[in-house]
């Protein structure tokens, strides 16, 4: 099946990751999506590791996502989402700003 719409219908917005959304920020008037994205790492294998992924909200043509090194490890998957909803807006903030371009 083709992800390509049929002539005329406009294509569907994608999310810029598939991961678990988490916020909604808003940073020097641009709003940026933020999601818990999990690392595939096989060589461990007793936890969970994830990262968190910034997305710009107005999907400017040719913007790219900006995300940290893996930051939560935990021994499970909820308790990833738990550390990472623990977050609060001020904290993510300063997140975005530590992968933003100089």
């Amino acid at each position: 099946m083709s992800d390509t719409p049929p002539p005329g219908e406009a294509p569907e917005p994608r999310a810029a990751s598939t991961g678990h959304h988490l916020a909604t920020l808003g940073h020097e008037g641009r709003f940026w999506d933020v999601y818990v994205e999990f690392d595939d790492d096989p060589r461990r294998t007793d936890s969970f590791g994830a990262c968190l992924c910034f997305s710009p909200a107005d999907s400017e043509e040719g913007a790219t996502p900006l995300r940290t090194t893996t930051i939560l490890i935990e021994p499970s998957y909820e308790e990833v989402l738990y550390r990472a909803r623990a977050f609060e807006d001020h904290q993510l903030s300063a997140l975005l700003r530590s992968c933003l371009p100089e």
